[in-house]
């Protein structure tokens, strides 16, 4: 069921005024689209899981992330972040580059 500016408009006191016949139309359209949107059954769920696990969270990039925790000093830190801000990159992508860079001279 569409929902026309009609329906959207449709007041308790507008609906009420409707005759018994487009009542039932309305209540029967309702009743109609519930089941459309009803909770899945755990049976439903469970063949869906490996469908949802894989469309949940962060494309991988690449073999998938880690998250690290790693000691920097203040300053550097701040230095860091202001290169990042003024590139328009996130820290870690900084510091994701700047590994790329060293790793590949080292290997050159």
């Amino acid at each position: 069921m569409k929902r026309t500016k009609q329906m959207k408009d449709l007041t308790g006191q507008a609906f009420d005024a409707l005759t018994d016949a487009e009542k039932q139309k309305i209540i029967d359209d309702l009743e109609h689209h519930r089941e459309k949107f009803r909770r899945p059954t755990r049976a439903e769920l469970a063949e869906l899981e490996p469908v949802i696990k894989r469309m949940v969270g962060r494309p991988k990039i690449g073999k998938g992330t880690r998250a690290v925790t790693v000691t920097i000093e203040r300053d550097l830190l701040k230095r860091a972040d202001a290169l990042a801000r003024s590139a328009g990159m996130k820290r870690s992508e900084l510091f994701t580059q700047g590994l790329q860079y060293l790793l590949a001279r080292k290997s050159a």
